[in-house]
C-alpha cells in the first residue's frame, strides 16, 4: 500500500509541472487565439462585443486589405506592406549592427592590452543603467540636427550600441583557452586571421542567440520609431498599430488592426522557429 502510495505521490509531483505549463501556454496563447480569429469576421461583428470562437469568413478580405490599401471603412493607414518592409529593415540593421559592434569591442577589450583598456569597458558597461527614455531628449536632438529625422539611419544608428551584447561577448572570449591563442601566434596568425578562423567559428551560436533576442528587440521599438518618423512611408508596424487604433472607440475598423496584428507577429514567429535550436544551444551550451 505504501508503495502504491508513494508511487503516486511521484506521479502526481511530475504531473504538476506539466499542468503548470499548459495553464500558462493557455493563458499566453488564448489572446493570439483572439486575434486571429477576430481577423477573420467583419468589424461589425466583433465591435458589437459577441466574435464567435470560430473563424470567420473574411479572412482573405481582411488580409489583402490591410496588406494593400490606405483606407478601411473608418481609418485611414498605411499599408501593411510598407509598415512591416520598415519594421524588418529596422530590425535587421539594429540585430547585425549590434552584433556587429559589440563582438569587435569584446575582442578588443579581451584579447588586446592597451592603456584605460578596463576604464573603457567599464564606461561600456555603465550605460546598462542608463535605459532609452533616459538619454532620448539628446539623442534626438543630435539625429535633429543631423537631418535624420524620417530616415532609416535615424531609426537604426541610434540604437545600434549594445552593452549587453558587449558583455556577453567578452565574458565568453575569456573562455577561450590561452593555448589556443599561443598556438595561433605560433602559426604566424595576426589578430585579424585569429578574429576570422577562431574566434567566429566558436562564436557562432552565441551570436545566433543574439540575433534571435535582438531582432525582436528591433521590430518591438515603439518610443524611438514615434520620435523620429513623421511620413507614413517610414512607419514600422508598431506605430501604424497603435495609430490604427487611434482612442480604442467603437468606430474602428478592428478586423484590419487584427490582421494587421497576425502579419506583425509572423516575422519574429519565424525567426525563432528558424533559429530555434541554434537559439537554445547559444543560451545553454556551456561547452565552450
Amino acid at each position: 500500500m505504501r508503495t502504491d502510495e508513494s508511487a503516486f505521490g511521484r506521479r502526481l509531483m511530475d504531473a504538476v509541472p506539466h499542468v503548470v505549463l499548459i495553464l500558462g501556454v493557455l493563458i499566453f496563447a488564448f489572446p493570439i487565439y483572439i486575434t486571429l480569429i477576430g481577423s477573420t469576421w467583419d468589424a461589425g461583428t466583433i465591435a458589437r462585443g459577441n466574435l464567435p470562437l470560430t473563424p470567420g469568413g473574411e479572412m482573405l478580405d481582411n488580409y489583402a486589405r490591410a496588406w494593400n490599401e490606405t483606407r478601411g471603412d473608418r481609418i485611414i493607414h498605411t499599408p501593411v506592406r510598407i509598415m512591416m518592409m520598415n519594421s524588418l529593415i529596422m530590425a535587421l540593421v539594429i540585430a547585425l549592427g549590434k552584433i556587429a559592434i559589440s563582438i569587435i569591442s569584446a575582442y578588443a577589450v579581451a584579447f588586446f592590452r592597451f592603456p584605460l583598456r578596463m576604464v573603457f569597458f567599464w564606461m561600456i558597461f555603465i550605460t546598462l543603467m542608463l535605459p532609452v527614455e533616459v538619454r532620448i531628449i539628446p539623442t534626438y536632438e543630435v539625429v535633429a540636427n543631423m537631418g535624420l529625422i524620417d530616415t532609416y539611419a535615424g531609426l537604426t544608428i541610434p540604437l545600434i550600441a549594445s552593452a549587453t551584447a558587449t558583455l556577453l561577448f567578452r565574458q565568453f572570449f575569456l573562455t577561450i583557452p590561452d593555448e589556443l591563442v599561443e598556438a595561433a601566434k605560433i602559426d604566424g596568425a595576426g589578430a585579424l586571421r585569429f578574429f576570422v578562423d577562431v574566434v567566429l567559428p566558436l562564436s557562432r551560436t552565441n551570436i545566433a542567440a543574439l540575433f534571435v533576442i535582438l531582432f525582436i528587440y528591433g521590430w518591438n521599438q515603439y518610443l524611438w520609431p514615434l520620435l523620429v518618423t513623421n511620413s507614413g512611408d517610414m512607419e514600422t508596424v508598431v506605430i501604424g498599430i497603435t495609430k490604427m487604433i487611434g482612442n480604442g472607440e467603437a468606430a474602428t475598423d478592428w478586423d484590419l488592426i487584427m490582421a494587421t496584428t497576425v502579419l506583425a507577429m509572423l516575422p519574429p514567429v519565424a525567426v525563432v522557429v528558424l533559429m530555434q535550436r541554434w537559439f537554445v544551444k547559444g543560451l545553454v551550451d556551456s561547452e565552450k
